[in-house]
């Protein structure tokens, strides 16, 4: 499936603009983490971009949650691999995240959200106003983003990446990715 082909199948299922942003925000990183692993970019892309895709769907129903959303992807003919990162991002179900794939998209979920939180809070209201010591001061805050799970962010350590390594990374992918992202 081509990047193109998938946010039309996007937009069919979510209309939450937030949310959609928070999607690109997913693929910019998982993209730009392929990189950094030399993994399939497109892949990787996809997993972050369609991760939520049935979440209007299964938002007050945190154990159908990515279980639909896997459903969903299979129907469309995404590569298993694909189906099963989206299927145990959430945690919810405890399955096992075996693949690198699997792991950073686990990891990226909520980072995107510390990073967002940490754009909104400076003046500029930009992710160019964001570097990665002041995103790791904020990580210890635990007032601040509360919707960031934070060991849900250390588990980037499962991909063999210390906290700001995978900061930097990620703060850098949603840097290059500001406009599309509004920030």
């Amino acid at each position: 499936m081509e990047r193109e082909e998938a946010l039309v199948e996007l937009k069919k299922h979510v209309k939450n603009k937030n949310l959609l942003k928070h999607m690109y925000a997913c693929e910019a990183v998982m993209r730009m983490l392929a990189g950094h692993f030399g993994e399939d970019a497109d892949k990787w892309g996809l997993a972050g971009l369609l991760h939520d895709i049935d979440y209007d769907e299964t938002k007050d129903d945190p154990l159908r949650h990515s279980k639909v959303g896997a459903e969903m992807l299979l129907k469309l003919g995404l590569p298993e691999d694909i189906v099963y990162a989206v299927k145990v991002h959430n945690s919810a179900h405890g399955l096992p995240r075996e693949s690198l794939m699997d792991k950073a998209l686990y990891a990226t979920d909520p980072v995107t959200g510390l990073i967002v939180a940490g754009a909104l809070i400076r003046p500029q209201k930009k992710l160019a106003a964001v570097d990665v010591p002041f995103l790791v001061n904020r990580f210890n805050e635990k007032s601040f983003a509360r919707g960031a799970n934070r060991e849900q962010i250390a588990c980037c350590a499962e991909l063999g990446m210390e906290l700001e390594e995978f900061l930097s990374i990620s703060l850098q992918a949603m840097q290059d990715s500001s406009g599309e992202l509004g920030l």
